[in-house]
């Protein structure tokens, strides 16, 4: 048994929105910067 991360990204008003199960470290911050790029849009 070992830990297991993940990302929640929650909008303004509470709501989960986005979720990254079992996230891995290297390139995961370009994978949640990709994907508030395209929420902006």
């Amino acid at each position: 048994m070992g830990v297991v991360r993940s990302t929640f990204l929650i909008n303004p008003d509470g709501m989960i929105i986005y979720i990254w199960p079992k996230v891995s470290v290297n390139g995961h911050p370009e994978d949640v910067q990709k994907i508030l790029t395209e929420l902006k849009k």
